[in-house]
């Protein structure tokens, strides 16, 4: 009876999941990247500081952000106000802080809704193939035709965008690189024998596309999703630097660098930390998506 049950249930070892495996050395080629930790703490420490920083401020200097002064306006740096006052009296600190909520919300949204996109168009289209692929690749073509940003500026122009419509029009304009980006991956892995398999057991579309198609995507998806993030802070910024984002007397990062500038010679300290924040955090999205790129790349070892 012992050896009938050894042999109907065989010794599996310490095999782990093939998946498992490529995770865990994706992980440890990541932790063994310091410039791609350092950036990732860079952006942690920067929502972080967006998110709970305004009220302990607040609270610590008895600042109201949203009080304006006309004896303290054009204060340089000094005790009570850390980063100076704007044109009005405000705070310019805390203002920045806000300005850093609006911005990254807008990029992390955008990029949430834009791989969404082009993740489920580029999944559809290239595992079905025929008309709904060709139909893909011409709204794909059509939209890289125009450049986005120019678009952007003309719908914009048209309507005054807040934070939420400004995410929704980035989204629908900025998705077609992710689509295309994930057809040509689907394509390819459609063909895998795994896939075939599935057919052949009768595996409905869907089910193969969410259980077999889907998991390989992550890693492409992960890159796209840090990468987008640091292109939508450009975005953001560049139309509100031009007046036609988020309008105030709501901050971003964009429209204070335009309230700076107009006041370029009284308050020169006011570009310097709008222009830092935007470098610095956009630097360390790109860092932290050509690190995972790497860590998650098969074919490194």
């Amino acid at each position: 009876m012992a050896n009938i049950t050894s042999i109907s249930q065989p010794y599996q070892g310490n095999k782990r999941p093939i998946r498992n495996l490529f995770w865990q050395r994706a992980v440890r080629r990541l932790l063994r990247d310091y410039l791609t930790l350092f950036a990732l703490f860079g952006v942690l420490s920067l929502v972080l500081l967006c998110v709970f920083g305004p009220p302990i401020i607040e609270q610590a200097l008895n600042i109201n952000p949203n009080r304006t002064a006309v004896t303290d306006r054009y204060l340089p740096p000094n005790p009570a106000h850390p980063l100076g006052t704007d044109n009005v009296g405000r705070d310019q600190l805390v203002r920045l802080l806000y300005g850093g909520r609006i911005s990254l919300a807008i990029a992390s949204v955008g990029s949430l809704l834009t791989i969404g996109i082009g993740v489920l168009s580029g999944l559809i289209a290239g595992y079905y193939g025929g008309a709904v692929d060709a139909l893909l690749r011409w709204i794909i073509s059509t939209l890289e035709s125009i450049p986005v940003f120019f678009l952007l500026i003309v719908v914009t122009t048209i309507w005054s965008p807040s934070p939420e419509t400004l995410v929704v029009l980035v989204a629908f304009l900025g998705w077609s690189a992710t689509a295309r980006l994930v057809r040509g991956e689907v394509l390819s892995l459609r063909e895998r024998d795994y896939v075939l398999a599935a057919r052949a057991l009768g595996a409905p579309n869907w089910r193969i596309m969410l259980t077999h198609l889907l998991p390989n995507l992550f890693p492409i998806v992960i890159v796209a999703l840090t990468i987008n993030a640091g292109s939508l802070i450009l975005v953001e910024s560049g139309l509100s630097f031009l007046g036609l984002g988020v309008q105030p007397p709501t901050p971003t990062w964009g429209n204070m660098l335009t309230d700076a500038r107009a006041n370029f010679y009284r308050g020169t300290y006011l570009i310097v930390w709008p222009g830092i924040m935007i470098a610095v955090t956009v630097l360390c999205f790109y860092l932290v998506g050509d690190g995972l790129r790497d860590a998650l790349d098969p074919r490194r070892q």
